[in-house]
């Protein structure tokens, strides 16, 4: 595959430069759940398990325009797990009931099976809109049987919110985007991470080391209980496979079942500075899969009939980008996460084919609308970062020696400078990280600990690699992992692809499982569309799980 040919290449010069620990990382607490944190964690479970969830009327805020059947509430839970007693936060949460009703046989009732929560990744993202998906074909069947549940992690929307800068500064553009960086912008970017880094501290002050994978999964054990479940039934996509992995490492008697969707590699040694450094090698090559595209599109795009000249057509966007920003808004940086957005989803490629054609070709509006986010999504985006940075700079040890992530990622863009840079400026403020680093928790359970867990992967996955479902694979013991093959939109339960979506099926409504490993051909990638159609807009969002 060409994945692993890539992965090879670009794997072997990791392998060979970054064999021991990261120089210069700071110490970590231990990487044992403290006897403090479980006691807090069974009194919190207590008392959401009395005090249940009153569920009413969403908030525009939480869910825009929610129908009358979507109903939300709040779950209480300690900011700190040593201290139940202390500070208290509310999680936001939304539920769509089951409707019972067989979609194939609108006169059979379907038993319910309790509630199924879902988390998105990020870490940041929210899934509060998440129970509306009932409504779509391929969920039907599983809303049919299942609560639909969505929530705000801690530290997401109204969920004890975090911020680390004014919304409006942190997508202001236009930004440069230098492949291979000069000492000089190495020297702005350092600054800017500081600068961040002491944001987060200043905005959110003692509360923000309480921000961390191992809290969202003890968070996760308190929604279950205000939902009256004695197990839960959870799926994760993305970083939601990472915590829903330490979950199951935690509660594993707590699991009833368990779908984790485009799986983060959990080994400890893997979280979270190696697995950005295999992230961008896997963003090279799907975006080598995205030029591919193009270049057999080249009748309605004109980018070039081969990847290399689709290649050349970029990087002339971007010198006249970084020459004369696209509505005094859009430079390189605005470009290249419009494109990284590309690839996550291969629903994408269309329209970022299209605008990059027509703003070759003399017409920026389509660019500005796929890379400008408008204001209510600038607050989320910058909301997002904020927890997205603050989780996993404290979840483990990061380099804090500059000369580190500067030997790491000039090598590293040398075989993959498509997202390298961009990654390391995104993760860089944890090297100048102001809270206690923890160890990561080695996630790994033995056969018969744990109910199967279902793992589902795309085999060209960027954002979460796929020898990232194998490790997954191997550390839960007894987990089934079915695989898309020669695919890579990121996350894939609930998609386009049907096969996956009977995998999905068959285990949430029956528990069973096609043996260990699965496999299914890869969906159809997207028909080209032409530079006049409309675009959607795009996400300043990028690098995240």
């Amino acid at each position: 595959m060409r994945a692993a040919a890539l992965y090879s290449a670009a794997g072997s010069l990791l392998l060979a430069t970054l064999a021991v620990a990261p120089a210069g990382g700071a110490a970590g607490a231990p990487a044992v759940p403290g006897a403090a944190e479980l006691r807090g964690t069974e009194v919190a479970v207590a008392r959401a398990r009395a005090a249940g969830i009153g569920f009413g009327a969403c908030a525009t805020a939480d869910v825009p325009k929610a129908p009358n059947a979507l109903r939300c509430g709040t779950v209480t839970v300690p900011l700190d797990y040593a201290h139940p007693d202390g500070p208290q936060i509310e999680l936001t949460v939304s539920r769509m009931t089951a409707t019972q009703k067989d979609p194939r046989n609108s006169k059979r009732k379907v038993p319910r099976q309790g509630a199924l929560v879902y988390n998105p990744g990020g870490p940041g993202a929210s899934s509060m809109s998440f129970p509306l998906l009932g409504a779509l074909p391929q969920w039907q069947r599983i809303a049919s049987a299942y609560d639909l549940v969505g929530y705000s992690p801690r530290g997401v929307g109204r969920s004890a919110p975090l911020s680390c800068e004014d919304p409006q500064r942190f997508v202001k553009g236009p930004t440069a985007s230098p492949a291979h960086p000069s000492e000089a912008y190495k020297r702005q970017r350092i600054a800017q991470a500081k600068a961040y880094a002491r944001g987060c501290a200043r905005r959110s002050g003692s509360k923000l080391r309480f921000y961390t994978s191992l809290n969202n999964a003890r968070d996760l054990d308190v929604l279950r209980a205000a939902l009256g479940e004695d197990r839960l039934t959870f799926m994760g996509a993305s970083y939601g496979t990472y915590f829903g992995a330490v979950y199951a490492a935690m509660f594993p008697s707590h699991v009833r079942r368990m779908v984790l969707d485009s799986a983060v590699n959990p080994a400890p040694e893997k979280i979270w500075y190696r697995n950005n450094l295999d992230q961008s090698v896997a963003f090279e090559e799907r975006w080598a899969d995205f030029r591919d595209w193009i270049a057999r599109h080249d009748d309605v795009y004109q980018l070039g009939d081969t990847p290399e000249k689709v290649q050349r057509s970029y990087d002339t966007a971007r010198e006249r980008l970084a020459g004369k920003a696209a509505g005094g808004k859009v430079g390189p940086g605005q470009l290249q996460s419009a494109f990284l957005q590309a690839g996550y989803n291969d629903t994408y490629w269309p329209s970022r084919a299209a605008a990059l054609s027509a703003y070759l070709h003399g017409d920026a509006k389509q660019l500005l609308r796929v890379a400008v986010p408008g204001a209510a999504e600038a607050a989320e985006d910058e909301n997002l970062n904020a927890v997205y940075t603050a989780v996993e700079c404290n979840d483990a040890p990061w380099p804090t020696d500059w000369k580190v992530w500067d030997r790491d990622n000039t090598r590293l863009a040398r075989v993959a400078p498509f997202e390298t840079w961009d990654n390391a400026w995104m993760n860089l403020p944890c090297a100048y990280w102001p809270a206690p680093r923890q160890q990561p928790l080695d996630v790994r359970t033995g056969q018969g600990e744990l109910p199967t867990v279902l793992i589902l992967a795309a085999e060209r996955d960027a954002a979460t690699p796929y020898p990232g479902a194998l490790e997954m694979n191997r550390r839960l013991a007894g987990s089934a992992l079915v695989t898309e093959r020669d695919a890579g939109t990121h996350g894939i339960g609930g998609g386009p692809n049907a096969c996956v979506n009977g995998h999905l099926e068959a285990y949430l409504l029956e528990g069973r499982v096609s043996g260990r490993r699965a496999s299914c051909a890869p969906h159809r990638l997207p028909p080209a569309v032409g530079p006049t159609k409309e675009t959607k807009r795009g996400s300043l969002r990028s690098g995240r799980r």
